[in-house]
Protein backbone atom coordinates (compact mmCIF):
# COMPACT_ATOMS: atom_id res chain seq x y z
CA UNK A 1 0.00 0.00 0.00
CA UNK A 2 1.42 3.20 -0.60
CA UNK A 3 2.01 6.18 1.77
CA UNK A 4 -0.52 8.91 1.73
CA UNK A 5 0.48 12.68 1.47
CA UNK A 6 -0.04 12.70 5.10
CA UNK A 7 2.32 10.28 6.04
CA UNK A 8 4.52 11.27 3.23
CA UNK A 9 4.22 14.92 5.08
CA UNK A 10 5.15 13.14 8.40
CA UNK A 11 7.90 11.06 7.61
CA UNK A 12 9.55 14.22 5.55
CA UNK A 13 9.27 16.61 9.42
CA UNK A 14 10.44 13.80 11.47
CA UNK A 15 13.38 13.14 9.38
CA UNK A 16 13.85 16.76 9.31
CA UNK A 17 13.78 17.47 13.25
CA UNK A 18 15.40 14.09 13.06
CA UNK A 19 18.71 15.66 11.87
CA UNK A 20 18.00 19.10 13.44
CA UNK A 21 18.48 17.28 17.08
CA UNK A 22 21.29 15.20 15.68
CA UNK A 23 23.36 18.35 14.44
CA UNK A 24 22.76 21.04 16.49
CA UNK A 25 20.65 19.70 19.83
CA UNK A 26 17.32 19.87 20.91
CA UNK A 27 17.56 23.15 22.68
CA UNK A 28 18.22 24.59 19.35
CA UNK A 29 15.22 22.81 17.31
CA UNK A 30 12.43 25.35 15.45
CA UNK A 31 9.38 24.46 13.69
CA UNK A 32 10.55 27.24 11.01
CA UNK A 33 14.00 25.46 10.64
CA UNK A 34 12.35 22.02 10.66
CA UNK A 35 9.33 22.46 7.95
CA UNK A 36 12.27 24.86 6.18
CA UNK A 37 14.46 21.95 5.71
CA UNK A 38 11.46 19.60 4.75
CA UNK A 39 10.36 21.88 2.09
CA UNK A 40 6.78 22.72 3.54
CA UNK A 41 4.97 25.38 5.04
CA UNK A 42 5.10 26.13 8.89
CA UNK A 43 1.44 25.19 9.42
CA UNK A 44 1.94 21.39 7.84
CA UNK A 45 4.15 20.63 10.88
CA UNK A 46 0.57 20.88 12.98
CA UNK A 47 -1.41 19.30 10.58
CA UNK A 48 1.47 16.32 10.84
CA UNK A 49 2.32 16.36 14.75
CA UNK A 50 -0.08 19.00 16.49
CA UNK A 51 2.35 20.52 18.43
CA UNK A 52 6.64 20.28 18.24
CA UNK A 53 6.62 18.55 21.86
CA UNK A 54 4.95 15.67 19.97
CA UNK A 55 7.25 15.79 16.91
CA UNK A 56 10.31 15.44 19.49
CA UNK A 57 8.78 12.60 21.19
CA UNK A 58 8.07 10.73 17.52
CA UNK A 59 12.38 11.67 17.26
CA UNK A 60 12.96 10.33 20.42
CA UNK A 61 11.04 7.17 20.01
CA UNK A 62 13.27 6.56 16.89
CA UNK A 63 16.40 6.96 18.90
CA UNK A 64 14.97 4.50 22.05
CA UNK A 65 14.28 2.00 19.59
CA UNK A 66 17.51 2.24 17.91
CA UNK A 67 18.89 2.48 21.78
CA UNK A 68 17.02 -0.67 22.55
CA UNK A 69 18.20 -2.73 19.43
CA UNK A 70 21.83 -2.09 20.75
CA UNK A 71 21.23 -2.97 24.04
CA UNK A 72 19.79 -6.08 22.79
CA UNK A 73 22.54 -7.15 20.90
CA UNK A 74 24.69 -6.11 22.99
CA UNK A 75 23.49 -8.69 25.62
CA UNK A 76 23.08 -11.50 23.36
CA UNK A 77 26.28 -12.00 22.32
CA UNK A 78 27.01 -13.34 26.03
CA UNK A 79 25.85 -15.87 28.15
CA UNK A 80 25.96 -15.31 31.70
CA UNK A 81 24.34 -12.68 33.18
CA UNK A 82 26.82 -10.70 34.81
CA UNK A 83 28.72 -10.40 31.68
CA UNK A 84 25.34 -9.30 30.10
CA UNK A 85 25.00 -6.57 32.53
CA UNK A 86 28.36 -5.57 31.61
CA UNK A 87 27.97 -6.02 27.90
CA UNK A 88 24.78 -3.55 28.47
CA UNK A 89 26.81 -0.49 30.36
CA UNK A 90 29.38 -0.84 27.75
CA UNK A 91 26.85 -0.49 24.72
CA UNK A 92 24.74 2.00 26.61
CA UNK A 93 28.37 4.23 27.17
CA UNK A 94 29.08 3.69 22.98
CA UNK A 95 25.39 5.04 21.83
CA UNK A 96 25.56 7.90 24.06
CA UNK A 97 29.06 8.91 22.65
CA UNK A 98 28.48 7.93 18.98
CA UNK A 99 24.83 9.93 19.14
CA UNK A 100 25.14 12.53 21.99
CA UNK A 101 22.63 15.12 20.56
CA UNK A 102 20.12 12.40 20.18
CA UNK A 103 20.95 10.55 23.56
CA UNK A 104 20.47 13.81 25.87
CA UNK A 105 17.18 14.96 24.19
CA UNK A 106 15.46 11.45 25.94
CA UNK A 107 16.39 12.95 28.72
CA UNK A 108 16.26 16.73 28.47
CA UNK A 109 12.51 17.21 26.70
CA UNK A 110 10.14 18.19 29.17
CA UNK A 111 6.54 18.24 28.08
CA UNK A 112 4.38 21.85 28.84
CA UNK A 113 3.30 22.00 32.62
CA UNK A 114 0.49 19.63 32.79
CA UNK A 115 0.77 18.05 29.84
CA UNK A 116 1.71 14.20 30.81
CA UNK A 117 4.02 12.34 28.78
CA UNK A 118 2.18 9.79 26.57
CA UNK A 119 1.65 6.24 27.78
CA UNK A 120 2.99 4.71 24.52
CA UNK A 121 6.40 6.86 25.31
CA UNK A 122 6.57 5.61 29.08
CA UNK A 123 6.06 2.52 27.64
CA UNK A 124 9.35 2.68 25.59
CA UNK A 125 11.62 3.71 28.61
CA UNK A 126 10.40 0.43 30.35
CA UNK A 127 11.84 -1.63 27.65
CA UNK A 128 15.55 -0.31 28.46
CA UNK A 129 14.74 -1.22 32.11
CA UNK A 130 13.71 -4.91 31.32
CA UNK A 131 16.83 -5.35 29.20
CA UNK A 132 18.54 -4.55 32.73
CA UNK A 133 15.90 -6.58 35.01
CA UNK A 134 16.14 -9.89 32.76
CA UNK A 135 20.31 -10.62 34.17
CA UNK A 136 19.74 -9.03 37.38
CA UNK A 137 16.40 -11.49 37.64
CA UNK A 138 18.99 -14.75 37.24
CA UNK A 139 21.41 -13.15 39.91
CA UNK A 140 18.74 -12.63 42.23
CA UNK A 141 16.01 -15.34 41.61
CA UNK A 142 14.42 -14.61 45.14
CA UNK A 143 13.92 -10.91 44.28
CA UNK A 144 10.24 -10.04 43.72
CA UNK A 145 8.79 -8.13 40.43
CA UNK A 146 8.88 -4.65 42.80
CA UNK A 147 12.54 -5.00 44.13
CA UNK A 148 13.59 -6.02 40.87
CA UNK A 149 12.71 -3.30 39.03
CA UNK A 150 13.89 -0.91 41.74
CA UNK A 151 17.48 -2.59 41.32
CA UNK A 152 17.63 -2.50 37.62
CA UNK A 153 16.55 1.70 38.17
CA UNK A 154 19.10 1.77 40.35
CA UNK A 155 21.66 0.58 38.46
CA UNK A 156 20.42 1.97 35.01
CA UNK A 157 20.59 5.44 36.85
CA UNK A 158 24.29 5.31 37.98
CA UNK A 159 25.26 3.69 34.68
CA UNK A 160 23.52 7.07 32.64
CA UNK A 161 25.08 9.24 35.42
CA UNK A 162 28.76 8.10 34.58
CA UNK A 163 28.19 8.49 30.67
CA UNK A 164 26.07 12.07 31.67
CA UNK A 165 28.65 13.38 33.58
CA UNK A 166 31.69 12.19 30.77
CA UNK A 167 29.72 13.31 27.71
CA UNK A 168 28.64 16.63 29.31
CA UNK A 169 32.42 17.14 30.45
CA UNK A 170 31.93 18.72 33.91
CA UNK A 171 34.18 18.88 36.39
CA UNK A 172 33.49 16.09 38.24
CA UNK A 173 33.75 14.02 35.08
CA UNK A 174 35.67 11.07 34.09
CA UNK A 175 38.38 11.51 31.03
CA UNK A 176 36.35 9.91 28.03
CA UNK A 177 39.52 7.68 27.89
CA UNK A 178 38.53 6.18 31.04
CA UNK A 179 34.97 5.71 31.09
CA UNK A 180 34.90 2.20 29.56
CA UNK A 181 37.72 0.90 32.21
CA UNK A 182 35.44 2.73 34.70
CA UNK A 183 32.15 1.47 33.71
CA UNK A 184 33.82 -1.73 33.56
CA UNK A 185 34.83 -1.58 37.27
CA UNK A 186 31.97 0.01 38.70
CA UNK A 187 29.52 -2.93 37.03
CA UNK A 188 32.28 -5.25 38.29
CA UNK A 189 32.00 -4.42 42.02
CA UNK A 190 28.20 -3.62 41.93
CA UNK A 191 27.81 -7.43 40.89
CA UNK A 192 30.22 -8.35 43.67
CA UNK A 193 28.54 -7.05 46.43
CA UNK A 194 25.45 -8.24 44.63
CA UNK A 195 26.80 -11.35 45.31
CA UNK A 196 28.42 -11.20 48.68
CA UNK A 197 24.55 -9.96 49.51
CA UNK A 198 22.70 -12.93 48.07
CA UNK A 199 25.30 -15.66 49.98
CA UNK A 200 25.24 -13.58 53.09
Amino acid sequence: MSESKRDILKRKILGAAEKRIETQGLAALRARDVTKDAGCALGSLYNAFEDLDLLILAVNSRTLARLHASLQSASASQTSPKEKLLALALAYQDFGTENPNLWAALFDHRMQPGVPVPQWHLEEHVLLISEVIGPLSQLNPNLDDDMLASRARTVFSAVHGIVKLSLDGRFVALDPDKVKAELSEFVSQYLRGNTSEKKA
